[in-house]
């Protein structure tokens, strides 16, 4: 099992890297060391997830540092300031629909971006030209999108050829490519994981499922693409952590990992669930809120089915999921329900003024 001190994680005020934070932090792991979010903030960054959180976990364990990762300079003096052994890569534009109208973006950030941080890690770590420090890793957080798409049965494993089909899936690709590159060319520590359609709190309102609550809430139209019937693999974003730290304590060096939550579902059945759980936990009429689901045009390249095979973690590392679907979703609908300073501070553009609010101490 590794030691890992000081963690930097890219990224960290985006839906998963916060929670991570969060999940770092708060008492479900033996970590004693320091975490370092660097993240860009841009539309999807939100320091209001990390509201305060330096006041509730100590003035020595978290640091926000305000860059982007393609930025040679600032990464490199963040290994330098923080002596970075760890890095926990969740930084990337990763909305499908934004990387069709606008995927220059999406190149520069989840290509170059990974290509930077990992030079930074092979320089700083590397002892000589064949050795590297012990006790590092460079984890990389990709998706199960860059395998394409499946037909009515079968299911991804790591050993699955890839065939991304939009912008962002192309970029994740490609990424993926560079990080085990670098393991077998350089020998650089790494790790990867490729996961399933996370779900939770903090998740930006752009998103199916916080989309979905927060227009139920609102009285608004419900839209669908296609016929609704695309499915995808649904995991509650601690379950998604719990198993990253796991890879990252106890996986060798250039391997693969699935990461699934078993919960294989259709999209239209995905929101008659969580109407059903929104209209109980809100007291709203259900049957006024089905009517609000309205089919729109299927967007380019949709992908018809994923579903992941996450055996081989189960099996080599011992992980398991804790949460089924329903009560993980029970769970983000009572979190939204009870966080609408959150959601307000999204929706009016508030979050977006963090340098007034000392976020950076936070």
């Amino acid at each position: 099992m590794r030691k890992l001190n000081n963690i930097l994680v890219t990224g960290g005020a985006g839906f998963i890297g916060s929670n991570f934070i969060h999940f770092m932090l708060d008492g479900n792991t033996d970590f004693n060391g320091k975490i370092i979010n660097l993240d860009s903030l841009t539309y999807a960054g939100n320091l209001e997830s990390l509201k305060n959180i330096k006041k509730k976990y100590g003035e020595n364990r978290y640091f926000f540092e305000n860059g982007n990762i393609c930025d040679k300079e600032l990464v490199e003096s963040i290994f330098q300031k923080y002596n970075i052994d760890t890095v926990v890569h969740f930084a990337a534009e990763s909305h499908v629909d934004r990387s069709i109208f606008g995927p220059r973006a999406f190149i520069e950030t989840n290509i170059m971006g990974t290509f930077i941080l990992l030079e930074a890690a092979r320089h700083y770590w590397k002892k000589t030209d064949d050795i590297f420090s012990d006790e590092v890793l460079f984890h990389h957080i990709s998706t199960d999108e860059v395998y394409g798409s499946l037909g009515d049965t079968g299911y991804f494993t790591e050993t699955t050829a890839y065939d991304p089909r939009s912008p962002y899936s192309a970029s994740k690709a490609a990424s993926d490519h560079l990080v085990m590159s670098y393991y077998h060319t350089y020998g650089l520590p790494t790790t990867l994981s490729n996961c399933s359609n996370n779900y939770g709190p903090y998740q930006f309102p752009e998103k199916l499922i916080p989309l979905m609550i927060l227009n139920m809430l609102e009285g608004k139209t419900l839209p669908v693409y296609g016929d609704g019937k695309n499915i995808r693999d649904w995991l509650f974003v601690n379950d998604h952590n719990k198993a990253v730290w796991n890879i990252m304590q106890n996986a060798k060096y250039g391997e693969k990992y699935n990461i699934g939550g078993d919960n294989e579902l259709e999209n239209i059945k995905l929101l008659e669930t969580l109407i059903k759980i929104v209209s109980n936990q809100a007291n709203l009429d259900m049957e006024k809120i089905k009517k609000s689901i309205t089919f729109i045009k299927d967007r380019p390249g949709h992908d018809r089915r994923y579903a992941i095979d996450c055996s081989k973690i189960k099996n080599e590392l011992g992980w398991k999921q804790e949460y089924d679907f329903e009560s993980g979703l029970e769970h983000t609908v009572k979190w939204y329900l009870n966080n609408k300073q959150w959601i307000n501070s999204i929706t009016s553009g508030e979050y977006k003024n963090w340098i007034n609010k000392n976020y950076s101490e936070r």
